[in-house]
């Protein structure tokens, strides 16, 4: 029961990792305009992302140019879009795994552990995701910070970290933490399957072995079963009748070997 509550976890927590994953990739906010020394003319406000650049004006009006040619960019910025992509990519694929794999689903029921190595597979996916897209995060984090302190670039050159970069941060450990979680399930589960596989035993009557199918070994004898007064006084008659032939057998003069009947029946 604990470990399906660490999967649902696991699993929403690396859902809300794609989403923040998902904003941060789509929307332009990852450096914002340093308004700062001489530049400190707050009326416009540059920002810039990976695949378009945005001026705000304080009239309200927001204009955003994409980038004409991708191969005419950055490198950074070219490796930046494709890690983002693939972290998407890789935590949908980790969400639709997880689907299959988690113990509150009806998928694959009956399969044994490969159920529970699809979860494990999905935890892999949500760390993979994770890290692919803390790297162009944690790389424009440190190009924003550098360039700032540079004091040969211009005011006007320089920005600031904006809201996506935070935004990222926060989804990329979101991300491995849910992944993290199903892939601790997964080891719970195949630990529990190999403990109950080897201790589990022949079923001796009242010492059930940890994990082994209890049956019953009540031996039902059918002649008792017939009902309870009826089982009584057959017993009885039985009894009486043992008797009877254990006196007649005193009389005969033949030697008999001595003995007792263990199970009570005639």
């Amino acid at each position: 029961m604990a470990s399906a509550a660490l999967e649902l976890m696991g699993f929403f927590l690396g859902l809300l990792g794609l989403l923040g994953t998902t904003v941060a990739t789509v929307l332009p906010y990852w450096q914002i305009s340093a308004h700062i020394g001489s530049n400190i003319v707050t009326a416009v406000a540059n920002m810039r992302g990976l695949w378009m650049e945005c001026v705000f004006q304080s009239t309200g009006a927001f204009q955003c140019e994409t980038y004409n040619s991708m191969l005419a960019l950055p490198s950074n910025l070219q490796a930046s879009r494709a890690l983002m992509v693939i972290s998407v990519v890789l935590s949908v694929l980790a969400i639709a795994m997880a689907s299959l794999g988690m113990q509150c689903t009806l998928c694959l029921e009956g399969s044994g552990a490969v159920k529970s190595r699809v979860a494990g597979a999905s935890g892999g996916l949500f760390l993979a995701a994770g890290f692919m897209s803390l790297i162009p995060v944690a790389w424009t984090t440190h190009e924003v910070v550098q360039t700032f302190y540079q004091p040969n670039v211009p005011t006007s050159m320089k920005f600031e970290l904006g809201e996506c970069l935070y935004v990222g941060l926060a989804s990329s450990l979101i991300s491995m933490l849910g992944g993290a979680m199903l892939c601790v399930t997964c080891c719970e589960v195949q630990a529990g399957g190999r403990g109950r596989r080897l201790g589990g035993g022949y079923p001796y009557p009242g010492v059930p072995g940890p994990g082994a199918r209890t049956t019953s070994q009540t031996y039902h004898n059918p002649s008792m079963q017939m009902g309870g007064g009826n089982a009584a006084s057959r017993l009885r008659t039985t009894s009486h009748s043992s008797q009877s032939s254990a006196h007649a057998a005193q009389g005969n003069k033949k030697p008999t070997a001595a003995g007792y009947d263990i199970t009570g029946y005639v």
